[in-house]
């Protein structure tokens, strides 16, 4: 009888290598922090805190506290992705596909520019110029995201604003936002370039706009992740970046009704000509110009003359 050899293990595929425990939420944001050191340098933590809350749908704090948890492999995927993106130098708004603006949470992708603290400004010039009016109607040129045109109807005693822009894209996320606002009913997205989407005889007490004002010369200049992320055709103006303000200047007084208030935002280095280009038309009274937080001069306000 021969003897009965014992069944040896199985030896494992050496092309298969063993799967890794998936990380824990501390392990997650170190690795974060490692991918984005090179690009955001003291941001990093902050950044890679906000890409993986988001993928959690918790607060900093709610993921502090879940720190020993492991990700699952769908969290740990989409996660990975979301720093890839932000390592190309991709917005972290984009990323996020929101962005706050005052009351807003606004959707944003890259056909719309992402909402920012000077523009929140310009809105709080026009709401203090509107306080202690009643039933007004406004126009937004460029209404991206519809950050503006949202926020005046939805903090200011607007009836109705009409929203523009070149873009329909753009227009298709402003859309989105109005209807989570809840103000879709009284804020009219209209496609067109500045105002040739307007009907004949329309007048508003308020024209407001963040209009492309940068030179095409300044592109250098811009960070990288504005300059190649963001629509060219919501920055770039022109050989001076006064190009689209002087158009807006130029045509206003036919759209505003007497004693209307014309706003727009500018950049510190085309202050001045926005000031004189107004000056020219000699029919609104003295322009003002307003600082941002970071006291640079921001926004441009003008009254047409109550005669016209």
């Amino acid at each position: 009888m021969s003897e009965q050899r014992p069944e040896e293990p199985p030896v494992p595929d050496a092309d298969i290598p063993a799967t890794p425990a998936l990380p824990s939420l501390k392990q997650a944001l170190a690795r974060g922090r490692q991918l984005l050191g090179a690009r955001s340098g003291d941001d990093a933590s902050r950044e890679a805190s906000f890409l993986l809350t988001g993928v959690l749908g918790t607060t900093v704090g709610e993921a502090a506290l879940q720190g020993d948890r492991r990700l699952s492999a769908d969290e740990w995927d989409e996660y990975q992705q979301r720093l890839a993106r932000r390592a190309r130098g991709e917005p972290l708004q984009y990323i996020e596909g929101r962005a706050a603006f005052r009351q807003l949470l606004l959707r944003v992708d890259r056909s719309v520019l992402i909402p920012r603290p000077e523009t929140e400004q310009l809105v709080e010039h026009v709401l203090d110029w509107c306080r202690g009016k009643e039933a007004l109607v406004g126009l937004d040129l460029g209404t991206g995201c519809g950050a503006i045109a949202l926020s005046l109807a939805q903090e200011g005693p607007f009836e109705s604003v009409v929203a523009v822009d070149i873009s329909g894209e753009a227009l298709n996320v402003a859309r989105v936002n109005a209807s989570e606002a809840g103000v879709a009913g009284r804020v009219d997205l209209r496609l067109g370039s500045l105002f040739e989407a307007l009907r004949p005889g329309e007048r508003f007490h308020v024209i407001v706009s963040n209009p492309p004002y940068v030179a095409e010369g300044e592109a250098v200049s811009l960070p990288e992740e504005v300059r190649d992320w963001e629509p060219a055709v919501a920055l770039f103006a022109g050989p001076t970046g006064m190009e689209v303000i002087s158009e807006i200047v130029e045509a206003s007084p036919g759209y505003l009704r007497p004693g209307g208030l014309l706003a727009f935002e500018v950049a510190p280095t085309v202050a001045d000509p926005a000031v004189e280009c107004i000056r020219k038309c000699a029919v609104y009274g003295e322009p003002r110009v307003a600082h941002d937080l970071a006291g640079q001069r921001r926004v441009v306000l003008a009254e047409l003359g109550a005669s016209r």
